[in-house]
C-alpha cells in the first residue's frame, strides 16, 4: 500500500489533489493499492446564518466529487442565491459573503450533525459519502481554530488593531487594508484531528500544494502536533511554490506574506518552511521554470529544488506537476 498525505488549503490544494488522482489512476488502476489523505485547513471555518462554514473541507470535497464552480474554484456548479437573497431582504447576513441555495444545503447537514454531537471529521465523512472525491478528507482539528487577522489600518466599521476573521479581511476588503498579523483563535484548545499525524507518520510522501503559506498550509501546522509529525516522518516531504515570478498564482497571499515579513518569491517562501534538516517542513520544493534561479539558495539551505512549469492551467497540466513532486519525492509513479 503506497500512502500519500497532502495538506492543502482550498482551491490550489483542491486542484492540486485533482491532479495528483489523475496522475495516480495511469500508474496504479483502480483497485490497486494506493491511499490519498488530504488533511484540510480549517481556519477559515465560521459560523454564518446558524451554520458551520467550512470553505476549504467544501472545495476540496466539490472539486474532487466533480460539482465545483469551475471558473471561480469554489462554490457549487449551477448555484443561485434566492436564499441568501431572502436571508439579506431580513437585513441578515452578510452582503460581501453569500452563500448558493445548494452549498446552503451542505451547510444546513452539517450543523445538524454537529448539533448532534458528530464531531467535524464525523460530518465530513458524511458528507463525503455523497461526493466520493476519492481521498479520504480529514479536518485538521476537530476543535474550531479561526484565523482572524489585526488590522493595520481603518476599515469601515474597524479600527487599527481590531481583530476581524480572516475571510472579511480577505472577501470583504480584497486584503486593501494592511495586516499587522494573524492569530489563530482557539489553537491552544485544539489538537489534531483523528488520523492526521498517523497520516503523516505513516506516509510514503507527504506533499504540500501550492496553497497559501501563511494562512492555510501555515495555520496546519500550527495546530499542536502536526508540525511535529512533519518534522518526524520518514516520508520525504516536497512542496509546490504558490509564488511565481514574484507573484501570487492565486488570490492574495502577497499581503498575508508581507504582513510576516516574508518576500513574495519562490526562494523567500520556501526559506520559510525551512529545510526539515535545519528544524523546518521541507525536503524538496517545486518552483517554476521562470524562478530557476532560486534553485542555489534553496539547496544553499538543504532544500532539494527542481525548476518545472507550476501553472495549473488544466488537468492533464496538474497531473504533471504532480508528477514532478512525486519524482522529487524520489517515489514515480510506475508507468
Amino acid at each position: 500500500m503506497k500512502r500519500i498525505t497532502v495538506l492543502a488549503g482550498g482551491i490550489g490544494g483542491a486542484r492540486f489533489t485533482r491532479g495528483l488522482l489523475s496522475h495516480l489512476a495511469v500508474g496504479y488502476p483502480a483497485g490497486s493499492s494506493v491511499e490519498v489523505t488530504v488533511v484540510a485547513n480549517t481556519g477559515d471555518d465560521m459560523w454564518l446564518n446558524g451554520l458551520r462554514v467550512c470553505p476549504d473541507l467544501d472545495t476540496i470535497m466539490y472539486t474532487l466529487g466533480g460539482s465545483i464552480e469551475e471558473e471561480q474554484g469554489w462554490g457549487r456548479a449551477g448555484e443561485s442565491r434566492r436564499a441568501s437573497a431572502e436571508i439579506a431582504a431580513y437585513g441578515r447576513g452578510w452582503d460581501w459573503f453569500t452563500l448558493g441555495d445548494l452549498d446552503l444545503g451542505t451547510h444546513i447537514v452539517r450543523s445538524e450533525l454537529l448539533r448532534e454531537g458528530a464531531t467535524l471529521s464525523e460530518a465530513t465523512q458524511f458528507l463525503c459519502r455523497r461526493w466520493l472525491p476519492g481521498v479520504r478528507l480529514l479536518p485538521m482539528s476537530d476543535q474550531p481554530v479561526e484565523t482572524h487577522v489585526r488590522l493595520a489600518g481603518d476599515a469601515d466599521e474597524h479600527a487599527a488593531g481590531d481583530l476581524v476573521h480572516f475571510e472579511e479581511w480577505w472577501v470583504r476588503y480584497r486584503a486593501g487594508v494592511p495586516a499587522a498579523g494573524f492569530v489563530q483563535v482557539g489553537l491552544e484548545a485544539a489538537t489534531a484531528a483523528p488520523g492526521v499525524a498517523e497520516a503523516i507518520l505513516g506516509a510514503d510522501v507527504v506533499l504540500i500544494p501550492p496553497s497559501n503559506p501563511v494562512v492555510s498550509v501555515g495555520t496546519i501546522l500550527a495546530v499542536p502536533g502536526i508540525r511535529d509529525a512533519v518534522r518526524a516522518t520518514t516520508a520525504p516531504v516536497v512542496g509546490v511554490s504558490p509564488i511565481i515570478g514574484g507573484s501570487a498564482v492565486r488570490g492574495m497571499a502577497e499581503a498575508c506574506l508581507a504582513a510576516i515579513g516574508v518576500e513574495a518569491g519562490a526562494a523567500a517562501v520556501g526559506l520559510h518552511y525551512g529545510a526539515r534538516s535545519a528544524g523546518g517542513v521541507l525536503d524538496g520544493w517545486l518552483v517554476d521554470t521562470v524562478d530557476a534561479d532560486a534553485l542555489v539558495p534553496l539547496a544553499e539551505a538543504g532544500i532539494r529544488a527542481a525548476a518545472v512549469p507550476l501553472w495549473m492551467s488544466d488537468v492533464p497540466l496538474t497531473a504533471a506537476l504532480a508528477a514532478e513532486a512525486l519524482s522529487l519525492a524520489g517515489h514515480p509513479v510506475p508507468a
